[in-house]
């Protein structure tokens, strides 16, 4: 188990400090509608601030982004996605005249390398912030191989603690392997994954998928999910020919270990529900309306 102590101090809180605090709010007290008014009182601001807050954040106003994060909101996007991944399969890799919105190439380890646990595979790994707290960015000489995220109780999840928790969950993926702390490495990764304008197809972002056969297949399947598009468990069983295996996937999805560029936070219940995310329904909800803003400004 790593230890706490081992990391320097993190950095000091960011916009996603306020912004979760605001989601804990709205998700407990969504039924009564709250007025920006009580959001603010909630996060211990203004009305004008939390304005600014969202504006800055994910570049819309904060009626804006409840209204993307609704249950009629998901289950619109179902609506309007039904055909996402027949055209993704049928075009390539996402949708027309792209080929992922962050522009990624993957490749998969062998099921072989997989079994090993990691042996003989070294990972490096570094801590850094995003729009969505403190990441955990792991790369091989390959490319990414994870992303996690340093949660606490507002995030929720299945990981709540400080970085070693985060590290040690994601180290249970392989235990054998070599881990190195290596800040100065990973962060260009984290330059490249959360800035929009890094977004580009001459600078692809390269992320090598270590799982069982079964999970790169639904990794891969969610690769074809754009920004502002949704799509169920169901779907995904159906579109790797396994129709009855939406418990699977949904166990697969769960185990996904590159969270955010392997969109699972685009996978929701066929009711619209945003169900179960590893990080925690916070972060989950938070991903899916700051997309909503980038979608906005495509």
């Amino acid at each position: 188990m790593p230890n706490e102590a081992d990391f320097p101090a993190a950095a000091p809180g960011s916009d996603y400090d306020t912004v979760r605090r605001i989601l804990s709010f709205i998700t407990h007290n969504w039924r009564e509608q709250p007025t920006i008014e009580a959001i603010a009182d909630a996060a211990g601001a203004t009305p004008t601030d939390v304005h600014h807050l969202f504006r800055r954040w994910c570049g819309l106003t904060p009626k804006a982004f409840l209204q993307a994060i609704t249950l009629d909101h998901a289950k619109g996007l179902l609506a309007s996605s039904a055909s996402v991944l027949d055209t993704a399969l049928e075009v390539g890799l996402s949708g027309p005249g792209r080929l992922h919105d962050l522009f990624v190439t993957h490749e998969a380890m062998s099921p072989g390398e997989w079994k090993l646990g990691g042996d003989g595979l070294k990972l490096s790994y570094g801590f850094h912030a995003s729009p969505f707290g403190e990441a955990l960015i792991v790369v091989t000489d390959r490319g990414l191989a994870g992303l996690g995220w340093v949660s606490n109780s507002i995030d929720g999840g299945k990981v709540v603690g400080g970085r070693a928790e985060a590290l040690a969950d994601m180290m249970r993926r392989w235990p054998h392997a070599d881990y190195h702390y290596d800040p100065a490495l990973t962060a260009p990764y984290a330059g490249r994954i959360f800035d929009p304008k890094a977004w580009a197809a001459e600078t692809p972002l390269r992320v090598v998928l270590i799982g069982t056969d079964f999970e790169v297949r639904v990794w891969e399947t969610l690769l074809r999910i754009p920004v502002g598009c949704a799509t169920t468990y169901g779907d995904v069983a159906s579109h790797i020919g396994k129709p009855s295996a939406a418990r699977a996937v949904g166990m697969a999805v769960g185990k996904n270990p590159i969270s955010f560029v392997v969109p699972c936070h685009r996978v929701i219940g066929k009711s619209g529900a945003l169900t179960g995310y590893h990080w925690g329904l916070t972060r989950k909800r938070a991903i899916l309306g700051w997309e909503a803003g980038q979608a906005a400004a495509g």
